[in-house]
């Protein structure tokens, strides 16, 4: 098995996943993408890194895309003399945003691409599969993957799925991205090992709700929001995001806390009641604000030079 000559490219999308009712099974990739370059070299490890992490990710065998990059080389049963890696980083870091699914998707996306005929050995199933495996869980790395609205999940034989849904073209988003991060293993150590049968089940119906909101139903994403699983649990962590979130759906603004937080995401419906300049003007001093439209473009070949 030979490698490709040359460079291959990707960019991956930022992505926010349970989506209230929808913890760790709904997922939305975004318009905000980051920008990776990986080539086989004869031998070693170099490692450039700009934007988001830049000073901060290590440069070596640690780093994540590296990580995945091994992982796909390992289930591929080839292994590069050496490797050279670039990462343009505009995904913020460890608020939500799905930074850590956009390196692991651009990692195992890389490696299989550096493969000659890696596409023949390793289709997107099989990369899903393996991007899930190296997360814990589905519902980020699935839209990154693939693009769109996402509904994923995985079988009892642990095997992971990712069904693609519809969204009804008026809708787009506005993020609030605080300044403080959180980890994600912070925000998953607040949640219960039980919740209320009552809660489970109003999550369930919203859930199902929200799939069909997203679908054609704009004017029912406040109601198809809201959430009893997950996020007010992790208010001790992030009090900001959460008061932000309750006072926008006070004012019937549909918002939730995007992926394990910090950063909330409101949608704009396109049908006059919820406008992205008005969301805009709601965002907290100190905060930043993005409208970013749905992507329904994943993980992505770019073949024009740097």
């Amino acid at each position: 098995m030979t490698f490709v000559d040359g460079p291959v490219r990707v960019t991956v999308p930022a992505t926010s996943a349970n989506l209230g009712p929808g913890f760790d099974a709904l997922g939305l990739a975004l318009e905000l993408r980051d920008d990776l370059e990986a080539e086989v070299t004869p031998g070693g490890l170099a490692i450039e890194v700009s934007g988001f992490g830049e000073d901060e990710v290590p440069l070596d065998e640690r780093h994540l895309v590296v990580r995945a990059m091994r992982a796909t080389f390992d289930r591929l049963a080839v292994t590069p003399p050496g490797l050279r890696l670039t990462c343009k980083n505009v995904i913020p870091h460890a608020r939500g945003l799905g930074s850590s699914s956009a390196a692991i998707v651009a990692g195992v996306w890389l490696a299989r691409e550096l493969v000659a005929g890696g596409r023949l050995l390793l289709d997107d199933t099989a990369l899903l599969d393996l991007a899930a495996q190296i997360e814990g869980h589905p519902d980020n790395v699935a839209p990154a993957l693939l693009g769109g609205f996402v509904i994923a999940g995985q079988d009892p034989d642990g095997s992971f799925y990712a069904v693609p849904g519809s969204v009804d073209p008026r809708i787009s988003t506005v993020v609030f991205v605080p300044t403080t991060p959180v980890s994600t293993e912070a925000a998953r150590g607040l949640l219960p090992a039980e919740v209320p049968h009552g809660d489970a089940a109003a999550n369930a119906g919203r859930a199902a709700l929200l799939v069909a909101a997203l679908d054609s139903r704009p004017e029912q994403l406040l109601r198809a929001t809201e959430d009893r699983l997950h996020q007010q649990y992790r208010r001790p962590a992030m009090p900001e995001s959460l008061a932000l979130v309750e006072a926008l759906r006070e004012d019937g603004l549909p918002a939730v806390v995007s992926g394990a937080g910090p950063t909330v995401l409101a949608f704009a419906d396109g049908v006059g009641t919820t406008t992205t300049a008005g969301l805009l003007r709601r965002c907290p001093d100190g905060w930043e604000a993005h409208a970013l439209a749905i992507s329904s473009v994943g993980a992505a070949p770019v073949v024009e030079p740097r």
